[in-house]
C-alpha cells in the first residue's frame, strides 16, 4: 500500500521522531506501550484489580496475531523516538455496524512522558490520513469519559455522539463516543 499519507511533523523537537506502519516484529514494543501506559493513565479509573492484571505476554500475543494477519481493513501505525524505541500507536479499521461512519479508530496510546510533544495528535493525523486513503471520509472512536488524553479528539474538531456504560474489571464505566464526519476537512484534503 502507498504511504504517501504519512506526514512528517512540523515541530522540530520531532525532528529524529518518527511515525510509520507498524510489521509483526512491532508486536514486542506496542505490547510494552499498551501495558505500561494502561497501568499508569487509567490507575484511579479502572479498579486497580483489573489493571494489576494486565499481561505483557497476552498483549505480546494478541498484537503479533493482529499485525501478522490483519483483518477488517485494519492498520496500525506506531510513533518511535530517537533510537527507534516505539513510545505510542494508533489502530484504525473499518467500522463494525455503523452506518454512519466509515472508519473506526480502534485505540490512540502515548507514552505520558511523550505527549507534550503532541504525539497523540501525529498519530491521529496519520489515522485520519490512512482512513482517508483507505476510501473512509468518516469514523468514530469510543474512550472513556475519565480519561483526559480524549480532549485530542476534542482538538481535532471529533463531535461527541454518544455514551454508553462499559464493564472493565467488575466496575461500570462510561465510554463517550466521538465522530468525525468530514475527515478531509480536518486535514485539508
Amino acid at each position: 500500500m502507498d504511504e504517501h499519507f504519512l506526514s512528517s511533523h512540523d515541530d522540530p523537537r520531532l525532528e529524529h521522531y518518527a511515525v510509520r506502519p507498524a510489521t509483526p516484529g512491532d508486536a514486542a514494543g506496542i505490547a510494552r506501550v499498551y501495558v505500561a501506559t494502561w497501568k499508569r493513565a487509567y490507575r484511579g479509573i479502572i479498579p486497580d484489580a483489573h489493571l494489576d492484571r494486565l499481561a505483557y505476554r497476552h498483549q505480546y500475543q494478541t498484537r503479533r496475531s493482529m499485525l501478522e494477519a490483519p483483518s477488517d481493513g485494519r492498520r496500525t501505525f506506531v510513533a518511535t523516538e530517537p533510537v527507534g524505541w516505539i513510545i505510542g500507536f494508533v489502530d484504525i479499521g473499518a467500522s463494525h455496524g455503523d452506518l454512519e461512519f466509515a472508519g473506526e479508530l480502534v485505540s490512540l496510546v502515548v507514552m505520558e512522558q511523550y505527549r507534550d510533544l503532541a504525539i497523540d495528535a501525529w498519530l491521529l493525523e496519520t489515522a485520519i490520513r490512512a482512513q482517508l486513503a483507505a476510501g473512509r471520509r468518516s469514523m468514530r472512536v469510543w474512550a472513556l469519559a475519565d480519561d483526559p488524553s480524549r480532549r485530542v479528539y476534542e482538538a481535532y474538531g471529533a463531535e461527541q455522539i454518544a455514551t454508553r456504560p462499559v464493564q472493565i474489571g467488575g466496575a461500570t464505566l462510561t465510554e463517550v463516543a466521538y465522530g468525525w464526519h468530514d475527515l478531509g476537512a480536518v486535514v485539508g484534503k
